[in-house]
C-alpha cells in the first residue's frame, strides 16, 4: 500500500510539472518572434495531453517510479526518457501531417526545459517526501562488514535514496557477496526471497560499474555473461569525447576569456615573474608533453622550500603520502586562491585544443611520479590526461596517492559520456565551494 501511495504521489507531481511546463513553454514561445520564425499558433492543453502521456510512459518504462535510483542515475534516465519522447512526438506529428498545428520550436523548447526542470523538481519533492519516515524504505544489509558499513553510511547521508538501515522490520535486503562462496550467496538469496519479493546483490567485483555493462543471456545452459569493455580504447568513443570537449570549451569561451584577463592582471600585481608555468608531464601512450598552468609560486621557490622543510620536517612525510605540502611557502597570495579554486589549471584548455589532454581524465602526472604509478602505469597512460577528473571531485587532497590511482583506474574502466558530464558539473561545484581543494 505504501509503495502504491508513493508511486501515485510521484506520478501526480510529474504530471503537474509537465502541465506547468506546457504553460511556461507557451509563454516563452509566444514571446519569440522573428523574420524566419513562424507565428505561434497557441495550443490547448487538450491537444498536448498525448505528449505528457508519452513522457510519463517512457519514465515508467525506465522504472523511475518503482526503483530508488541515485540522483545522477535517475537524472540520466529522465534525460533518456525525455529524448526518446521528443523523437516519438516529432515522428507522430510528421506522420499525422499536423506539423502546421504543432510548432516544432515549441516541442523542442518544451523538452529542453524539461531536461532542467524535471530533475530539479524531483530533487525538491524527494527532499520533502523522504523527510517523512513513513516513506523511507527500510533496508537490511548482510555480508561483508566493510561494505555493510559503507552502505549504512550511504543510506544515512544520501537522502535522495529515501532508505534507512533496519535489521528488524525491513522492506528489502542488500546482500554483500564479498568473501562469500557461490553456495553461500545462493543460500542467502533463497533465504531472503522466501520472505521478500526482491533482494539486491552487491557484486564482489567492485572495480567495474556493471550498470554500463551488457548482460547476455544463454537460455539453453541457464548462464549469463557480462560484457566488459575498455570504452576509452574504442575509436568512436574517442571522437565523441573530443567533440564533447570542444563543444564545452566553445560554450564557455566568453567566460574563459574574461576570467583569463582578470587572472593575468591579478598575477602581475601580486608578484614578479611570468604569468604561465610550463612543466613536462606524462601523456597518452607514455609520450611527454608541455603542460600549461598559471604561475602560483614565487620565483625563488626552491630556496623558500628548503628553508621551510628544515624548520618543518614533518612536511616531508606528508608529501610522501599525499604528494602535497600542508603549508607550501612557495605559493603566492594569488596562487593560494587559484589553487583553492583550481583556476590555476585553466590554461590547460590549450592542451585540450592541442590534443595533449582532455577536459575529463586521469591527472597529468609529473615525470618523477612515473615509477609510483606501479602496475597501473600502462593502463592509465592509454588515455589522455584531463584538466579535471574523478579524484578531483572525490576528496582531492584528502585522498592518498594510492587512492587517487584507484579512482583513475576505475574511471578508465567505467568511462561514459554521462560520467564525464557528471564530473564536469561536480567540478563546477568544487570550484565554487572549494570542496577538497587546497
Amino acid at each position: 500500500m505504501k509503495k502504491f501511495i508513493l508511486i501515485s504521489i510521484f506520478v501526480i507531481i510529474d504530471i503537474t510539472v509537465l502541465v506547468t511546463l506546457f504553460y511556461l513553454t507557451s509563454e516563452i514561445r509566444g514571446n519569440i518572434d522573428g523574420l524566419y520564425i513562424p507565428k505561434f499558433n497557441t495550443l490547448s492543453l487538450n491537444n498536448f495531453i498525448f505528449v505528457i502521456f508519452i513522457t510519463i510512459a517512457f519514465m515508467n518504462y525506465e522504472n523511475i517510479y518503482t526503483i530508488r535510483y541515485d540522483f545522477w542515475q535517475e537524472t540520466y534516465k529522465i534525460a533518456k526518457s525525455l529524448f526518446l519522447s521528443y523523437l516519438i512526438v516529432l515522428a507522430l506529428i510528421t506522420l499525422s501531417k499536423t506539423s502546421m498545428v504543432y510548432s516544432r520550436l515549441f516541442i523542442t523548447l518544451y523538452f529542453a526545459l524539461g531536461m532542467l526542470i524535471i530533475p530539479t523538481m524531483k530533487r525538491l519533492s524527494k527532499k520533502l517526501i523522504y523527510s517523512f519516515s513513513f516513506f523511507k524504505k527500510k533496508v537490511l544489509i548482510v555480508g561483508d562488514k566493510k561494505q555493510v558499513d559503507m552502505f549504512k553510511k550511504e543510506f544515512k547521508d544520501n537522502w535522495y535514496l529515501g532508505m534507512k538501515y533496519d535489521d528488524k522490520d525491513y522492506d528489502t535486503v542488500f546482500i554483500s557477496s564479498r568473501g562469500m562462496s557461490v553456495e553461500e550467496v545462493n543460500q542467502e538469496i533463497i533465504k531472503y526471497l522466501n520472505d521478500k519479493s526482491s533482494v539486491y546483490l552487491v557484486p564482489y567485483v567492485t572495480s567495474i560499474n556493471f550498470a554500463n555493462s551488457n548482460i547476455l543471456e544463454y537460455s539453453n545452459i541457464r548462464y549469463n555473461a557480462l560484457q566488459i569493455e575498455n570504452k576509452l580504447l574504442i575509436k568512436r568513443n574517442i571522437y565523441i569525447k573530443y567533440i564533447f570537449d570542444i563543444v564545452t570549451i566553445l560554450l564557455f569561451m566568453p567566460l574563459l576569456i574574461i576570467t583569463h584577463i582578470l587572472i593575468i592582471i591579478a598575477i602581475r600585481l601580486d608578484s614578479k615573474g611570468p604569468v604561465f608555468f610550463k612543466q613536462t608531464r606524462l601523456g597518452k601512450d607514455n609520450k611527454n608533453f608541455m603542460c600549461y598552468k598559471y604561475r602560483t609560486m614565487h620565483e625563488n621557490s626552491t630556496k623558500l622550500l628548503e628553508d621551510y622543510l628544515e624548520q618543518n620536517p614533518e612536511e616531508i612525510a606528508n608529501y610522501k603520502e599525499f604528494h602535497k605540502y600542508k603549508n607550501d611557502p612557495r605559493i603566492t597570495r594569488v596562487g593560494k586562491f587559484l589553487r583553492k579554486t583550481s583556476l590555476d589549471e585553466l590554461p590547460q584548455v590549450i592542451n585540450v585544443l592541442k590534443l595533449d589532454m582532455s577536459l575529463i581524465g586521469p591527472r597529468p602526472y609529473m615525470i618523477k611520479e612515473s615509477c609510483k604509478l606501479g602496475d597501473n602505469k600502462d593502463f592509465i597512460l592509454k588515455v589522455r590526461p584531463g584538466i579535471t577528473g574523478l579524484w578531483q571531485v572525490s576528496g582531492r587532497n584528502n585522498l592518498t596517492f594510492k587512492k587517487r590511482i584507484e579512482l583513475e583506474v576505475w574511471y578508465i574502466k567505467n568511462w561514459s559520456l554521462w560520467a564525464d558530464f557528471v564530473i564536469l558539473v561536480k567540478t563546477i561545484k568544487v570550484v565554487l565551494f572549494r570542496n577538497g581543494a587546497r
